[in-house]
């Protein structure tokens, strides 16, 4: 833990990001400092927002002064390789460098058996013809055109997030554990498949079991020794665990996840919840790593399994995963006592250090806010290049993305405009999947509902 830390670990500050007539306030405490240490956007960390947000006379993005946006990718739309329509439910993705100053886009399309525009089953890119989620990938050249758009991979189940691979590959999760013969199903899910997103056709379709079938939320994958950390999205009780899993072939590129590997739940010894942890600063050492017993969840969820007679440590809503650093930091979205958490809260960051096997709660909001934050609950999250947090809201309201600074600064990013309700019951589609290009130039978000991809240019290291 840092002095910087160990100073704030008795602040609790509220912050108010002002947008234009509306006010936000989040209860924040904590100190990002530490958050971007050894980072590259430590080297500019930003300490303010961009200004109030300007409607869009287009009604789809409200973004500060000088700042612009284009829609790259719309659901409905035709796919450029002629597969069929662009999916729903535009969820976790990334940018992946490529070549030529070429950006490859792999976005999850968190589609049930339900969804409106199922992603296109394709020969050799299909897992199960009856799943319906999966990837597409786009192909960006250096001034976001469009160069391609295509099915990365077909036939899983509710892809949710996931994260990239050192070597340039994606990890795309289902969140689910539904088994074939459910919901017309005809191979289990619950797992994490690798996509290549220059050639999806050599990464394939192919469930990387050793690596736990649960519900999959997000991973990290630390660039020194290949292991995988792993958050499962468990919204009701027994809530999810945080994992890693232990490569038999670390660090070994496309495909070398197939040779199977160790799958470990942390336990924080005398912590059986991490909700009840509220004080930011908060430090555990000697954090334990149990094997779980078994990965493929064959008779009982993982998180029900048998961890010994000291248990296992839960948490509710363990969403964004990201690596930073030496550390590999994890996001719990909310946890409410009257679905059976400990304690109530709008979110915590937590970061985990491995060399030193100690875990510190970094960030908490809420929930003790003027006005709450609308959804009170961050998702996706990813760095900054001016520094800082981009962070995705989940909730209700109108959706926004959401800037943090490392001093504490709550600012509104970005505005959804998007009614997919009526006036009486507006409903506005959340932001997920926030990445920026590998030049720090680009923010790329989704929005989930109507799903659509859009790309936002301007002065990001003012």
């Amino acid at each position: 833990m840092s002095e910087n830390m160990t100073d704030d670990r008795t602040t609790r500050r509220q912050v108010l990001a002002r947008t234009g007539a509306l006010g936000v306030s989040i209860a924040f405490a904590g100190n990002l400092t530490e958050l971007f240490a050894g980072t590259a956007a430590a080297q500019n960390l930003g300490h303010t927002g961009y200004g109030p947000l300007v409607p869009d006379p287009k009604g789809l993005l409200d973004l500060p002064k000088g700042f612009r946006y284009q829609v790259l990718s719309r659901e409905g739309d035709r796919l450029r390789s002629g597969e069929g329509l662009v999916p729903s439910n535009h969820d976790g993705m990334t940018a992946i460098v490529g070549r030529k100053g070429r950006v490859h886009l792999v976005r999850n399309h968190e589609n049930r058996t339900t969804a409106k525009l199922p992603v296109p089953t394709v020969d050799g890119l299909t897992y199960d013809p009856a799943g319906k989620g999966g990837c597409t990938a786009l192909t960006l050249d250096s001034g976001n055109r469009v160069l391609s758009e295509r099915v990365a991979i077909a036939g899983t189940a509710v892809n949710c997030a996931g994260g990239r691979t050192p070597w340039g590959t994606w990890l795309t999760c289902e969140e689910t554990e539904d088994r074939a013969g459910t919901n017309g199903y005809t191979k289990d899910h619950g797992f994490i498949f690798e996509v290549d997103p220059e050639n999806p056709y050599r990464s394939g379709a192919v469930a990387l079991t050793a690596m736990g079938r649960f519900q999959h939320e997000a991973i990290a994958v630390d660039p020194r020794n290949g292991i995988v950390y792993e958050t499962e999205d468990a919204f009701l009780k027994p809530f999810g665990l945080f994992y890693r899993f232990l490569p038999h072939a670390p660090l070994g590129g496309l495909g070398s996840l197939r040779a199977g590997g160790r799958l470990q739940a942390m336990r924080v010894p005398g912590v059986p919840d991490l909700s009840s942890i509220q004080e930011p600063g908060a430090t555990f050492e000697h954090i334990e790593w149990v094997d779980v017993p078994d990965p493929s969840a064959a008779q009982t969820p993982v998180r029900l399994q048998d961890f010994g007679p000291k248990g296992i440590t839960h948490a509710q809503k363990l969403e964004g995963c990201y690596w930073g650093g030496r550390n590999v930091y994890f996001v719990s979205s909310f946890a409410r006592s009257a679905d059976g958490s400990a304690a109530d809260h709008y979110g915590q960051i937590w970061r985990y250090d491995p060399a030193a096997r100690r875990l510190t709660l970094v960030i908490v909001f809420g929930p003790d806010t003027d006005v709450q934050l609308p959804g009170e609950s961050p998702d996706n999250i990813c760095l900054a290049p001016s520094g800082g947090l981009m962070v995705c809201e989940d909730g209700n309201g109108a959706q926004h993305v959401f800037g943090v600074t490392r001093h504490g600064e709550v600012y509104a990013m970005a505005r959804g405009r998007q009614n997919i309700g009526t006036p009486q019951e507006p409903e506005w589609g959340e932001f997920a999947g926030v990445t920026f290009a590998p030049d720090g130039e680009t923010m790329y978000v989704n929005c989930y509902t109507p799903g659509t991809t859009f790309a936002v240019t301007g002065p990001w290291r003012r």
